[in-house]
C-alpha cells in the first residue's frame, strides 16, 4: 500500500493509526506513507543516477532557487527590472507542475517568454552542474524516471498494488501523472 498526502502532519497519523491498527510493526512499517515530495525524493535517492544525478544530491528550496535563478539572469544579461525574479519563478514552477521542460515551452509567444526559456534552461543545466534539484523537481524528476525507466515502474507497480491519494481531487497535474 502506497498512502500519499499533502502535508507532514497527515503521512505521520497515517503512520500513527497503522502502528495501532496493526500488532506487528514490521506489517505497519511495510505501507509507504508520506508527502508526494516525500515518496518520490525516496525513489529518487535510489534511483537518481539514471537521472544523471549524483548521491547525495542537494534540494534547494526557495530562497536557493531565487539565489540561482538571480545569477542565470545575470549571466543572460536579463535585467530584474524588466523581468522579476518571482515571477520567473513562478512561471517555472507552473512548467514543472505541468511536467513541462524549457523545450516544450511555446517560443512563438513574446520575449518576455523567451527570457524566461533562457533562464529556465540556464537554471536546469546549472541545477544539474551542482547536483541538486528544486523542490518541485522531486515529482518532475520521478515522473520522468519512471516513464523513462520500464524496469523501475515496473517494480514501483508491482510494489503497490493499492494507492491511495488524500485529497485527490486537490492535486496538479504532475501529481496526477505520477499517481497514473
Amino acid at each position: 500500500v502506497l498512502a500519499i498526502t499533502f502535508t507532514n502532519k497527515a503521512a505521520g497519523e497515517i503512520r500513527e493509526r497503522l502502528l495501532r491498527t496493526f500488532d506487528d510493526p514490521d506489517v505497519a512499517g511495510s505501507v509507504w506513507s508520506g508527502t508526494f515530495h516525500s515518496v518520490c525524493l525516496r525513489i529518487l535517492r535510489k534511483y537518481g543516477e539514471r537521472l544523471g544525478y549524483r548521491e547525495g544530491f542537494s534540494i534547494y528550496d526557495t530562497d536557493d532557487k531565487k539565489r540561482l535563478i538571480t545569477n542565470c539572469m545575470k549571466e543572460l544579461c536579463i535585467d530584474e527590472k524588466r523581468l522579476a525574479v518571482k515571477a520567473v519563478a513562478n512561471a517555472i514552477s507552473i512548467a514543472k507542475d505541468e511536467l513541462k521542460t524549457p523545450d516544450d515551452i511555446d517560443l512563438s509567444r513574446d520575449p518576455r517568454s523567451r527570457d524566461i526559456v533562457s533562464i529556465y534552461k540556464l537554471y536546469q543545466r546549472k541545477l544539474m552542474e551542482y547536483n541538486a534539484v528544486d523542490f518541485d523537481d522531486i515529482i518532475m524528476m520521478t515522473v520522468r524516471l519512471l516513464q523513462d525507466e520500464a524496469d523501475v515502474r515496473e517494480y514501483y507497480q508491482n510494489k503497490f498494488k493499492f494507492v491511495l491519494v488524500d485529497e485527490y481531487q486537490d492535486t496538479n497535474y504532475a501529481q496526477f501523472v505520477l499517481t497514473k
